[in-house]
């Protein structure tokens, strides 16, 4: 029996959420609605120039990966987390919190330098802005990838912010192999639509011949696979993975099982903040199937808790929610 469900790889970033304005983003030319890689020096500036134009909402262990796998583990699955942090507050505070969260982390020492930050802005049209300093996440190498863990786990999920580096790049495809050759089930999220326009041959390298599951959004598939329509890309992202599963924003889903592709729909909502709802959706999603559940429950499922984490700031929900949502789905 596998000690874990969900063992994932990723970049360790304490989040920090502030609500701003769309003059505030214009001010300071930051591009809108996607995430941008920046420097410590900007990074530190747009932080000093926040001042009195924001509202800061609140501060948490984070990054892509992070946030699914905290998640599963908030559903009830049994998860391992795989990043690099540095001997400074932000690094400890990452760590304690994702103990906190129930989550595992790789006992590796803490090293000089400075933890990764994402800087998350939120508009009043709920739309997330990120700015992201790296920091020691640069330097992260397979060293950080605990092996004998990640062969004692159901699923591997990476996030697709890992191929924007080559020496990156290499860890992913490294553990994506290994877990293929140690039964372990493999799946990866596309991440941005500016990581698949720029960085599309390096998933493909991560993906290999294929792989077990896909997560993306409507505009990474379509860009991704080179298409027009959600359809075509739907015919080829068979090409790429035995499964995936494309969300489509407040429409709901469309999944493929390995036989069929079935659309779900979404829950309704008001929107107040975007960000986390595809990772959330990805780790409802992954903790469904991991305990048995099939494509269109997970799908409905994950869903529902996506459409909750939009309808409130921060990507993640109250333990009593999550609780309430697996009554609600009898996951």
């Amino acid at each position: 029996m596998k000690t874990y469900d969900v063992y994932g790889i990723g970049a360790a970033l304490v989040d920090i959420e502030f609500k701003v304005d769309d003059d505030f983003l214009e001010k300071n030319q930051v591009d809108k609605g996607i995430m941008t890689l920046v420097d410590e020096e900007k990074q530190h500036q747009l932080i000093a120039n926040l001042g009195s134009h924001s509202e800061l909402i609140k501060r948490s262990c984070g990054g892509s990966a992070c946030n699914t796998i905290v998640a599963a583990s908030g559903f009830g699955a049994k998860a391992f987390y795989a990043g690099k942090v540095a001997s400074d507050d932000e690094g400890v505070f990452f760590v304690k919190d994702l103990n906190a969260a129930g989550v595992d982390f790789h006992k590796v020492e803490y090293t000089s330098g400075i933890t990764g930050k994402c800087l998350v802005m939120i508009t009043d049209d709920a739309e997330r802005t990120m700015n992201t300093y790296l920091g020691v996440n640069v330097e992260l190498t397979s060293k950080e990838v605990d092996t004998q863990s990640l062969a004692d786990a159901k699923w591997l999920y990476i996030e697709g912010y890992l191929v924007t580096d080559s020496q990156r790049t290499q860890v992913a495809v490294e553990a994506m192999s290994y877990a293929k050759q140690h039964g372990v089930k493999t799946s990866l999220s596309l991440s941005d639509p500016f990581v698949v326009q720029i960085f599309s041959k390096q998933l493909k390298r991560v993906i290999g011949d294929s792989m077990d599951l896909l997560f993306c959004n409507e505009e990474e598939a379509i860009s991704f696979t080179d298409s027009d329509t959600i359809e075509q890309a739907a015919k080829t992202l068979k090409d790429y993975a035995k499964t995936f599963a494309i969300t489509c924003g407040a429409k709901g889903s469309l999944v493929y099982d390995g036989n069929k592709s079935i659309f779900v729909d979404g829950v309704k909502t008001k929107a107040i903040n975007t960000n986390g709802a595809g990772d959330m959706f990805a780790g409802a999603f992954l903790y469904a199937i991991s305990v048995g559940q099939d494509y269109v429950l997970a799908a409905q499922f994950a869903n529902a808790a996506a459409a909750l984490v939009v309808s409130q700031f921060g990507p993640r929900i109250e333990t009593t929610e999550y609780a309430k949502l697996k009554r609600q789905f009898n996951v």
